[in-house]
């Protein structure tokens, strides 16, 4: 069994004890985690947050535990993502937030999905090699939405030392990522044109 699976042991057997209960230790295991990679997709916190609710929502209503094979944390984590790459994509085409769409399958993950998270992945090595500082200031800005007054109090620097940091870090990442400009477009627009 995947070793991930062996750490969803108990999860599996409160679902088959009480549904109710096996989605609150789901809930309580996934949801920081899960709404922390939303908002690398999405760059808002309280947005994140809702789409995590959302399918958590959609997870409890249409019993969707009875139907997943693989792990939950797949599961939850693939869902996630086509949530808020669906948000994105409704964004882009209305310039408003979509109603979003209920989650049928627990495999969603077309080619556009996996091209995405090899251009994630990449960008999550580029920001780990920053120097720590930058990416500290980087990670608080980007992934925390925090402002850039609070974390120069977290950080017990100046704001303008912040500013370099994120602005340094951002020319970093173009730099990096000029090679893959092209995939950006090409995923951006997929379903635009």
């Amino acid at each position: 069994m995947p070793r991930e699976a062996d750490k969803e042991y108990f999860i599996r057997q409160s679902f088959r004890q009480d549904p109710k209960k096996g989605c609150e230790l789901l809930f309580r295991r996934y949801y920081a985690p899960l709404c922390s990679h939303a908002a690398r997709y999405v760059y808002t916190r309280e947005i994140a947050e809702d789409l995590v609710s959302d399918v958590f929502y959609t997870f409890w209503k249409k019993e969707l535990h009875l139907e997943i094979t693989t792990s939950f944390r797949a599961y939850l984590f693939t869902a996630v993502r086509h949530r808020c790459f669906s948000y994105l994509r409704a964004e882009m085409t209305t310039g408003k937030a979509p109603d979003f769409p209920e989650v049928t399958s627990p495999f969603p993950l077309p080619d556009s999905l996996v091209e995405y998270d090899e251009l994630h992945l990449h960008i999550e090595k580029i920001v780990s090699e920053l120097p720590p500082q930058r990416r500290k200031a980087f990670l608080m800005s980007r992934y925390e939405g925090r402002s850039y007054q609070e974390i120069a109090e977290r950080m017990l620097i100046s704001t303008k030392a912040v500013e370099a940091h994120i602005s340094k870090s951002l020319r970093t990442l173009r730099e990096a990522l000029k090679d893959h400009w092209l995939v950006l477009i090409t995923l951006a627009f997929h379903d635009v044109l």
